[in-house]
């Protein structure tokens, strides 16, 4: 995929300019540049890796918004808060028990703050891809996470399981209390 393709794969997801936001799981940056290009200048992206190496690449790349790399384990807590969005691209099918996750993430959103996921549209993982899940599937796991307004925003050719997509949902406006 090139940057056209990332920046699509997130873009209906973005609904302003500005804001503050995490990648969760960035790696070497590909979703946090292109982030980057749709949330622009005067942002700031929070790239968070257990990979150091991957984030010191990152780092000494110039982007289009303020990034800060943080070097944790997206499955444990993480000192941020009202974030206007998260992004969870090919990080999310790493993780066996999703909920407590999803729980997390949802916390770190102020109300109405975005989750956008990019995964294989798929419920079958491989040694590479061990936990991947469907769009359909994905429905069904923010809703019962605390997450509303629950859209599909763009699927993308893959020679990895044919194809992947990007969704969204949205923390409630009103106190979340799913269990």
């Amino acid at each position: 995929m090139d940057r056209a393709d990332l920046v699509a794969l997130l873009r209906d997801g973005v609904s302003a300019k500005g804001g503050r936001w995490a990648d969760l799981g960035a790696g070497d940056g590909a979703f946090t540049f292109a982030l980057a290009d749709l949330i622009g200048l005067g942002a700031q992206i929070t790239a968070i890796d257990r990979d150091s190496g991957a984030l010191k690449r990152l780092a000494s790349v110039p982007a289009r918004a303020q990034i800060e790399t943080v070097v944790a384990d997206f499955t444990h807590p993480l000192n941020l808060s009202a974030l206007d969005g998260v992004v969870m691209a090919n990080s999310l099918h790493f993780v066996r028990d999703k909920p407590p996750v999803l729980a997390a993430v949802r916390d770190l959103l102020r109300p109405g703050g975005t989750l956008i996921v990019v995964e294989y549209e798929t419920d079958t993982g491989n040694p590479w891809v061990p936990h991947p899940f469907s769009f359909r599937t994905w429905e069904g796991m923010a809703a019962s996470a605390g997450f509303e307004q629950v859209r599909l925003l763009y699927r993308h050719p893959s020679r990895h399981f044919g194809s992947m997509y990007s969704a969204a949902g949205i923390k409630p406006l009103a106190s979340c209390s799913v269990t």
